[in-house]
């Protein structure tokens, strides 16, 4: 091989690593519609889950209200943590539910507790 020849064949060689074509530099419309849409995406998911867990939150609130008025009443006896941590994750599925025989149901759960 001649010097001429491998010159040309180590330019091909690196012009497979080394684009030395200034043209077309910049994004190409599909890069710009994917990040676009994955963004979109992202905060529709953001909305979707601080949406979520602001009902949770609110949830956890009631079910917190409903087992300070039971300790109230219940004077110098209270329950466990366990007790009162199984009262509210009840309570907030109850509520979930909206189905209020269980609601009560959990309410007197917790006042023979």
């Amino acid at each position: 091989m001649n010097k001429k020849n491998s010159k040309a064949i180590s330019n091909r060689f690196l012009g497979l690593f080394f684009n030395h074509n200034n043209k077309g530099q910049g994004f190409s419309l599909n890069v710009i519609i994917v990040a676009v849409l994955a963004l979109i995406i992202l905060v529709v998911l953001a909305l979707i889950f601080t949406g979520k867990i602001a009902i949770f939150q609110e949830g956890t609130g009631e079910a917190k209200t409903e087992l300070s008025t039971i300790k109230v009443a219940y004077g110098p006896c209270h329950p466990g943590a366990s007790v009162e941590s199984t009262f509210r994750s009840e309570y907030s599925a109850a509520s979930k539910l909206e189905n209020i025989q269980e609601v009560n149901t959990a309410k007197a759960e917790a006042r023979r507790a």
